[in-house]
């Protein structure tokens, strides 16, 4: 199937979405840096066709070099008709292409799809000499997000999750991942192609009913739009805030836990300062000072009965964690110690 071509008067050169953009990224200068070199990942849906108009147009006004890339996964037969089509029109807008497919079984389902799809990214980043990768979440897709980690009970993190940066990996130099069209809703994209006149490459598996994402975007999202008119844009928005504030309250969690830490070699707290303190700080504490010491991440269960098992009217204590370590604690200290033959000595018990 090929594109679909909007008809409508000559694209302006500069527009309200324009100035939206340009102003939100003079404002945040670490998403995308002057003179940067930037990867756009684009399907040919409107959300990436809208933001390739917005970046192309912009770009000379923030001297970016922008490229851009497309992951054809091989799931149906025209997908490589559909990338030759794409390739076409950037060309004609004096834009750099490329395209990559997947293999037979590579990017099967959802999951190992987007895995294979961040892992190209990451690397044609780099073989380029990129330090900004681009997609194109919306509002939109951000309010989805919102909706099903609430039905699912999701911790505060997950509300909070999509924000408009974050590391794509962990290896130097450093890659980050960017959203700038988070400021738009879907409904917004679709205007920008149709008063443009973008073509766009719709993806049949976005009308498929059986993937929970799609039956929020056709069967939720659309009531709360009817009836509260502007409702993905502020949900997006209350989940900026919440990621803000969870930002703001790990800069104190780390304040405080600095008060709570014991001098080396063994990493340590406190435990009698820790336990005066509310649960939920605590739990917020440990969780934190669990991440950071050693990587480490319990179930909630447990680090809810840790809490209890650290109340002042108990005495000493061990809890046997994953990777071989292991906390220790008598009524002041409260400390954590590994030992990898320990973890290869249970692992060699569990194949027996």
């Amino acid at each position: 199937m090929g594109p679909i071509l909007p008809s409508g008067a000559t694209p302006p050169a500069w527009s309200r979405e324009h100035k939206r953009l340009h102003r939100h990224l003079l404002r945040h200068p670490d998403l995308l840096p002057m003179g940067a070199t930037v990867l756009l990942a684009v399907s040919g849906g409107q959300d990436s066709m809208a933001l390739t108009a917005l970046l192309r147009d912009l770009r000379r006004l923030h001297q970016w070099r922008l490229l851009l890339w497309h992951g054809d996964h091989g799931w149906r037969p025209e997908s490589a008709d559909q990338a030759a089509e794409l390739g076409a029109w950037a060309e004609a807008e004096g834009l750099m292409l490329l395209t990559q497919r997947a293999s037979p079984g590579e990017a099967e389902g959802e999951a190992a799809a987007r895995r294979w799809r961040y892992a190209c990214l990451a690397a044609c980043a780099r073989q380029a000499g990129c330090s900004r990768v681009v997609t194109a979440h919306t509002a939109s897709d951000r309010a989805e997000t919102v909706l099903l980690h609430l039905a699912r009970g999701s911790h505060r993190r997950g509300l909070g999750s999509l924000r408009h940066s974050r590391p794509l990996d962990g290896d130097q130099p450093p890659l980050t991942l960017v959203r700038p069209l988070l400021l738009f809703s879907r409904a917004e994209t679709a205007a920008i192609c149709q008063a443009w006149r973008i073509p766009v490459w719709p993806d049949p598996s976005n009308a498929s009913r059986l993937l929970s994402r799609n039956r929020v975007r056709a069967e939720v999202l659309p009531v709360l739009e009817a009836l509260h008119p502007g409702a993905s844009l502020r949900m997006s928005a209350q989940a900026e805030r919440l990621a803000e504030e969870l930002d703001q309250e790990e800069e104190l969690l780390r304040l405080a836990l600095a008060e709570l830490r014991m001098p080396e070699p063994e990493p340590g707290l406190r435990r009698r300062e820790l336990s005066r303190l509310q649960r939920g700080n605590q739990r917020r504490l440990l969780r934190l000072w669990l991440a950071d010491t050693a990587a480490l991440t319990l179930e909630a269960a447990v680090l809810e009965g840790l809490v209890d098992r650290l109340e002042p009217r108990r005495g000493a204590g061990v809890l046997a964690l994953t990777g071989g370590w292991r906390l220790c604690w008598d009524r002041s200290t409260l400390r954590l110690s590994h030992d990898p033959a320990g973890a290869a000595h249970a692992r060699s018990r569990r194949r027996c």
